[in-house]
Parts: C-alpha cells; sequence; structure tokens
C-alpha cells in the first residue's frame, strides 16, 4: 500500500541500515548453500542530537554519515532496509473476507483504515500481511494492518537517498529483531514453546520484545540507555561529551569509575529490565520467561550478564547474530564481534535479502 512497504517480501539483496540515537550501522550478508556469510559492516558514530529518541532531527548530519558508511564499508549492493521504532507503528489485527483478490483487499484497507489510524490517512504510510485464516470464522483471514506517521518514513527514505542508497525496504525494528532472533536460537538449545524476553539495550533507548515460538507477543520502549553512562562520566570527571564518550571506550578513568558509575548504572538497568517485565506479566496470559537475551551496545557490559542472571532469576545469555556466520575477507572480525550485540537489527534488516 504505498513505494515503501513495512512487510511485502522481496528476493534481491539489500543492505542492513540501522539508525539509532547513536550511530549508523550497516551489514550485508551473503548465503551459500544454508550458512550466511558477512560480506560488509561498520558502525559510524551519528553527530550529537542528528538523532533524538529515534526521531530524525537533522536529516542532513544523517545523509553525511550514511554517506561516510557506505563509502568506507564498500558494500556490493546500494539497495537498502531501514526500520522505524516500534512505538512509531500502529499495529492492528483484524478479520477481513478469505476470497478478496489482492487488489481488493487491499482497496477495502484503504477505505476502513480510518476506524482504526488516529491521523489523517494522507498523513499515514500503510501496510498489510495476510496471518492466515481467522480461528473464529473460517471464511474469513486474519490481516495484520501497520500504520505509520509518513514522516518517520520519508525521512528516513530522504537520508538513505541522498547518500546514494536506494530504499527498498521501510520496515519495523521490533518485526527485524524477530528476525534476527532465528539467527540465536541454537545459543538457547531446544526452545520449543519456551518464553524468550529480548532487552535491547541502546544508547538512550530500552526495548523489550517477548517471543512465544519465535512469534514476538509484546514489546515495550523506555527511555533507559547507555548514554547515562556517557554523561555521568562527563558530570563526574568535567570532561566534554565527546571525551567522556571516548574515555568510556578507551578506558584510563579513575579507581572509582567501577564502583561509583557502572554498578549503579547496572543496578538500574537490572530494575528496568524487571519493570518491564512485570509490565509483560500483568498484560498477558504469562507470569514467567524462560529465558532473557541482552542486546545492544550495553549488552557486553562486564559482568552485566551473571549479575542480571543472578539477580532476576534467568538464564541469561548475551546475543550473537553472527556466531554461526562466515566472514568476509574485507570485514574486521575482531571489531564484528565485540559490536555483534548491537547489530541485532541491523542483522534482521540484512535478512529480507533472503525471504
Amino acid at each position: 500500500m504505498g513505494i515503501f512497504s513495512f512487510l511485502d517480501k522481496q528476493m534481491k539483496p539489500v543492505l542492513g541500515i540501522d539508525i539509532t540515537s547513536s550511530t549508523v550501522k550497516l551489514l550485508e550478508l551473503s548465503k551459500v548453500g544454508e550458512r550466511y556469510r558477512v560480506e560488509s559492516y561498520l558502525v559510524r558514530p551519528l553527530p550529537q542530537s542528528a538523532v533524538v529518541e529515534k526521531n530524525i532531527n537533522d536529516v542532513e548530519a544523517l545523509e553525511e554519515t550514511i554517506r561516510k558508511v557506505v563509502t568506507q564499508a564498500k558494500p556490493k549492493t546500494l539497495d537498502a532496509a531501514v526500520a522505524v521504532a516500534g512505538s512509531a507503528v500502529i499495529t492492528k489485527v483484524i478479520e477481513m473476507p478469505g476470497d478478496l483478490s489482492d487488489q481488493a483487499m487491499e482497496s477495502q484497507l484503504s477505505l476502513e483504515a480510518d476506524q482504526y489510524i488516529p491521523y489523517p490517512l494522507d498523513e499515514v504510510a500503510l501496510d498489510y500481511e495476510v496471518i492466515g485464516p481467522s480461528e473464529v470464522n473460517p471464511d474469513q483471514v486474519d490481516v495484520l494492518l501497520a500504520a505509520c506517521r509518513r514522516e518517520n518514513v520519508d525521512l528516513r527514505v530522504e537520508a538513505l537517498s541522498a547518500a546514494g542508497l536506494t530504499p527498498k525496504v521501510v520496515d519495523v525494528e521490533v518485526f527485524a529483531i524477530e528476525r534476527a532472533f532465528n539467527l540465536i536460537t541454537e545459543q538457547l538449545g531446544s526452545l520449543g514453546e519456551q518464553v524468550i524476553a529480548i532487552a535491547d539495550i541502546g544508547a538512550t533507548m530500552l526495548t523489550l520484545s517477548v517471543l512465544v515460538d519465535g512469534k514476538t507477543l509484546y514489546t515495550r520502549e523506555q527511555l533507559f540507555g547507555g548514554r547515562q553512562v556517557t554523561e555521568e562520566i562527563q558530570r563526574r570527571y568535567g570532561l566534554s561529551l565527546e571525551e567522556a564518550g571516548q574515555a568510556k571506550k578507551q578506558g584510563g578513568l579513575p579507581e572509582d569509575y567501577e564502583a561509583e558509575i557502572i554498578e549503579p548504572f547496572k543496578e538500574a538497568l537490572i530494575q528496568q529490565i524487571s519493570r518491564s517485565l512485570q509490565f509483560f506479566f500483568s498484560s498477558s496470559q504469562y507470569n514467567y520467561v524462560d529465558q532473557l537475551v541482552l542486546a545492544g551496545g550495553v549488552a557486553a557490559t562486564d559482568g552485566l550478564k551473571d549479575e542480571v542472571e543472578e539477580k532476576l532469576g534467568l538464564p541469561t545469555i548475551i546475543a550473537n547474530p553472527f556466531a554461526n556466520m562466515a566472514v568476509g575477507s574485507k570485514v574486521d572480525a575482531v571489531a564484528l564481534a565485540v559490536d555483534a550485540p548491537a547489530m541485532m537489527i541491523a542483522a534482521g534488516l540484512a535478512l529480507r535479502s533472503f525471504e
């Protein structure tokens, strides 16, 4: 239902371009037989305030960063997939007659969408996917309707296009994480009907997704992330924000850094994850999760996994979507391993190449 689709399947290879509040991440995958291979990858920081809480404030700064990422990574394709935040998207499962053609269904959904979308339809990008037969009415099918303010789509498309890429897919971050989840199932052992929570902790946002049988049942975003550590370093040690960010990555901070900044941050993060899980329990039929996956740039913080496991009483792993992939000769395998937990959305977007 538009040029750029949330849900439409396609086969042509695409780059996964993940635009966060602090970085642009590029990932290109290929596939030989059943095994994926990382062909190119790069992460580059964004200028401060170019993107705030997943909202694009400075398209030119974003475009320039994407251009630099593409120039340095030298991918084989310039077709790209990008995503909008789950909080920017309204999804609704509705029933439709099962005998409608695609064109008729699209026309009817366009007419009925204003019942479900609280914005003028000329300001909205719409898409849909037929999930399958309705469990209630065998003559009907369940249809997933997705809608997003068009400006959220258009700004991403504009930035990619200006940087020399061809936007082919606009996805939703939570769907990308769900797709990438298939890459880490071997790390989790036998899943069956297990309830798996994924806590994706970025620079400014914590997103909790809960999957049952590999499908997203629940998602919640909240403002909390690794930038709080950077800002506390800046405040406590009298550094600029840029200096604080470098010090966080490179080390060399005073001896009290671990006790005064990192430990309180980890405690606050564990409380945030616990609170998000409680929201899930109170709004679903489940009062438990079987396993927890930590993703995002914060996930690899020293000791975090063990503390989360101990305090929440949940088996916990750190996400690595590349654990079973080959790595191309031009890819820095060491850097890729470090960044792996933060590449779930980029991986999910790049996987659109193979659907």
